[in-house]
């Protein structure tokens, strides 16, 4: 059996995932996002196939799916915490392109529809469709991500597709298993870097933390929505600090505390979630302001309450920006590290706040993913989601068949 593949979108960079797989008895797309830039990055237009796999929910695997199970009536597997965790996404991501002036590319209908024609998975299940075996299993990402390991009925060749995928315990989810396959399908996005050991990075983050408060600062930690606010008031917890929670995270938490099998401890979750201060109002914000110690979305710095608390604290040293995960090129984020400067009601102001990036990635390192590789076996890898490929890929080729393919162009195995 021929297999050809084809990543619409997410090979060369990160962001904007869509990969498409053509067999000679199925056809099969393993998520379709979008890149949360302004303006935003979308994939390649997608075919018709006969089955569509999403891995997890954040925006850059998951945005265009409304769009893709609009246009085709095709059945969506993925996980019951990753459709409600979408459909939160999807509407967020409806009112950032209304505020923005950017087209929508798909409707609320649309999103309550692709509800519709979800087949309900669950990690370490198989499933037996009609012309392969489907195996799910934890990716370690966050709460409800999965790979997807496909196997023919005639023994041809397995396919393991990793999505996003961490092979390290953290505080919100345990880390990923390697799966025996033929081909490996695997995400490098931090190809070439090695994280700090996890532990050092919580205790420095703390440590900032508490300096910068007892030096009479507030502090401001940006965070995605979807894993990174969990993780970061999990992590916040061993403070016993006053916490306000902005943004879009606290609807987020609560929808994970309705999936309790996905996470880590649950317990510990509910717990802080109970104890922080949610801000709802104008008024709250101003609270917050007071308080000092302000969790809150967007992680990229690119929209959200964190731009309103930013305009507030920018102009003293003594506030601090802990930006707590990967800044995509592009965004306000990156332009920080990059240049001090972010764009403000589209003018590019100047930051003088005690700035500090902390590597909490829910992505496997450049080690982890080589172990990774070794233990799942596979006779061919294919690199995607990464812009620094050709490290991991010089690691691998004496061992393997490595494949690092481009947006658009097919390559048969």
């Amino acid at each position: 059996m021929t297999n050809e593949f084809t990543f619409l979108g997410g090979a060369t960079e990160v962001g904007s995932t869509g990969f498409l797989l053509r067999s000679d008895n199925f056809s099969c797309i393993f998520d379709y996002g979008l890149t949360p830039t302004s303006p935003p990055k979308y994939p390649l237009q997608a075919p018709s196939v006969d089955y569509v796999f999403l891995t997890h929910a954040h925006i850059d695997h998951s945005g265009m799916m409304p769009w893709l199970t609009s246009k085709y009536d095709t059945k969506l597997y993925t996980t019951p915490l990753t459709l409600a965790l979408a459909n939160i996404l999807h509407r967020d991501n409806l009112k950032i392109s209304e505020l923005e002036g950017f087209p929508p590319m798909y409707s609320k209908t649309d999103i309550r529809e692709m509800g519709e024609k979800l087949y309900e998975i669950d990690v370490n299940l198989k499933y037996y469709l009609d012309d392969f075996q489907l195996e799910v299993h934890s990716a370690g990402h966050i709460p409800g991500s999965v790979m997807f390991k496909l196997t023919p009925t005639d023994n041809e060749a397995s396919i393991l597709f990793t999505g996003d995928i961490n092979t390290i315990d953290t505080r919100l989810v345990s880390g990923t298993r390697p799966v025996k396959c033929d081909i490996l399908v695997m995400e490098s996005t931090y190809s070439g870097r090695d994280h700090e050991l996890r532990a050092k990075i919580e205790y420095n983050f703390l440590e900032k933390v508490k300096e910068i408060i007892e030096g009479g600062g507030k502090v401001i930690v940006p965070v995605f929505a979807v894993g990174r606010t969990q993780e970061m008031l999990l992590i916040l917890a061993d403070l016993d600090m006053e916490i306000w929670l902005d943004g879009l995270g606290g609807e987020v938490t609560r929808l994970f505390l309705q999936y309790p099998s996905y996470l880590r401890n649950a317990k510990k979750l509910r717990k802080i979630f109970e104890q922080v201060h949610r801000v709802r109002t104008r008024g709250q914000r101003r609270k917050a302001l007071e308080g000092g110690l302000i969790v809150t979305t967007s992680g990229l710095l690119d929209g959200g309450p964190v731009l309103s608390y930013i305009r507030e604290l920018k102009n003293n040293p003594k506030n601090g920006l802990l930006l707590t995960g990967y800044q995509v090129k592009g965004s306000n984020g990156r332009s920080l590290l990059e240049k001090g400067v972010i764009n403000m009601d589209g003018s590019m102001e100047k930051i003088n706040m005690d700035v500090n990036f902390y590597d909490f990635s829910a992505h496997a390192g450049h080690k982890e993913l080589l172990d990774f590789v070794t233990k799942c076996d596979p006779e061919h890898v294919v690199l995607y989601h990464g812009d620094n490929r050709d490290i991991l890929k010089q690691e691998l080729e004496s061992d393997y068949v490595v494949h690092i393919p481009v947006e658009g162009k097919a390559f048969k195995m």
